[in-house]
């Protein structure tokens, strides 16, 4: 898998927030924020597989 860049435009008091969780855990806000995407986004996806296990089982 190949990588890409984003540019994004934020906030300079959400760029500090993101600065200090960053540093509570010891990485730089790039790796924190691909973290925290790439948790929703397997968040999500694991809701879907819930919902489509329950209508499978008919659970309500």
């Amino acid at each position: 898998m190949g990588t890409e860049v984003l540019s994004l435009r934020i906030d300079g008091e959400l760029l500090d927030r993101l600065r200090d969780h960053a540093s509570k855990r010891g990485m730089s806000v790039q790796d924190y924020v691909v973290r925290t995407l790439i948790r929703d986004d397997f968040d999500e996806r694991f809701q879907t597989a819930v919902e489509e296990t329950e209508k499978f089982y008919g659970v309500t």
